[in-house]
């Protein structure tokens, strides 16, 4: 059961994982031995299930994001999870959800520029199996990034 004090604690570590635990203890007033064993709890649960850095894309040379709908050939489990394990493997890949609505999923595909993502479009995406339609949209702008779960 996730308390008040668990859910400050993950809304910290949310905003910022790289914060020495003391900091943390003194933002939500618990000494550094109980917020330390509260995050190993969490942690243990998997509730906390990793720590990551949040890095700029532009700085390894991705400049632009698209996302991009696929629909397959058919939904049944064999050849979802064909698509599903080929998709895994692309690194442009972000992200790939298995969707309802008009497109079986949805990708978060990086690309440095609108020559690299046709290339990506045509050596990868379109030959990933059973696809059957591709519908591509760019980012323009992120008006709100992903920075974690609300805390309730």
């Amino acid at each position: 059961m996730i308390d008040e004090i668990d859910r400050k604690i993950i809304d910290i570590l949310q905003d910022d994982c790289n914060q020495a635990i003391s900091i943390v203890a003194e933002k939500i007033n618990l000494s550094v031995s109980a917020c330390h064993r509260r995050i190993s709890i969490l942690e243990e649960k998997g509730v906390i299930k990793k720590y990551t850095a949040q890095i700029d894309p532009k700085s390894l040379g991705y400049n632009v994001t698209f996302l991009v709908e696929v629909s397959l050939e058919s939904q049944s489990d064999e050849i979802l999870s064909k698509f599903e394990k080929a998709a895994i493997l692309q690194p442009e890949v972000l992200t790939c959800y298995l969707t309802t609505g008009s497109a079986d999923y949805i990708l978060m595909v990086a690309a440095k520029d609108t020559s690299h993502y046709e290339h990506i479009y045509r050596q990868k995406i379109a030959t990933l199996p059973h696809v059957s339609r591709i519908q591509s949209s760019l980012i323009m702008k992120h008006v709100k990034e992903w920075r974690g779960y609300p805390a309730l």
